[in-house]
């Protein structure tokens, strides 16, 4: 989404972002908008969300909510736009001591929304489906209540059901005012979620339908 005159401040705004394998990127995402990317795998979708994360070495100017990343602890700011993997990594033995003690009640009535249950939030993560370890990775992230979340095929390995659960809980998001921006290699999913939708080809993103959205590499 480009940036326009008189416009309020979006939620996200990323300008400049590079890094010696992708960009540079400018692109903004409005309270209450989702933007979803499709393109073939080792595109730089994935690259992206992590440099916004600044999970990977990256220059630029990220903003949320007219915020500065740079002023912010790394931890701090991926508490506020929190970064959902493909495949999340899980560090502790069972899931549910993944979550403080004062969001556990609220990562227990997500997980049930998912279709999750407290059975499987206190086994040991290794012991748990795919597809329940994908949508506890997505409470994980939920739960913060972010104004701006990163998703990274969110529902890749779900059922049908799980996806329409989660898509739901993503629906319900938007219209709270979070951001969200998303890969997805579902093309009816950016339909289903109202997303504006791009691509990203040779670590480039481009507007579906349009020109690329951010100048090209000198």
């Amino acid at each position: 989404m480009a940036d326009g005159e008189g416009a309020a401040t979006p939620r996200l705004a990323v300008s400049g972002l590079r890094s010696d394998l992708a960009g540079p990127f400018d692109f903004t995402l409005a309270a209450g908008e989702c933007a979803a990317i499709s393109g073939a795998s080792g595109s730089g979708k994935s690259l992206f969300l992590r440099m916004i994360a600044d999970l990977d070495p990256n220059q630029g100017t990220v903003r949320l909510d007219g915020v500065e990343r740079s002023t912010l602890a790394a931890p701090e700011w991926r508490r506020r736009i929190p970064y959902v993997a493909a495949e999340s990594g899980w560090w502790l033995d069972r899931a549910i001591d993944h979550f403080a003690p004062d969001r556990r009640a609220a990562a227990q009535a997500l997980a049930a929304e998912l279709g999750v249950g407290t059975a499987q939030l206190d086994m040991p993560v290794q012991r748990l489906s795919t597809g329940e370890r994908q949508r506890l990775a997505l409470v994980r992230g939920f739960v913060m209540q972010p104004l701006a979340i990163l998703l990274d095929e969110p529902t890749g390995p779900l059922d049908p059901d799980s996806t329409r659960a989660v898509e739901a809980h993503i629906r319900r998001m938007l219209a709270g005012g979070a951001a969200v921006l998303m890969v997805s290699h579902d093309p009816s999913q950016p339909g289903r979620l109202g997303a504006t939708h791009y691509r990203m080809a040779d670590r480039k993103l481009s507007l579906v339908g349009d020109a690329p959205v951010e100048a090209a590499s000198a």
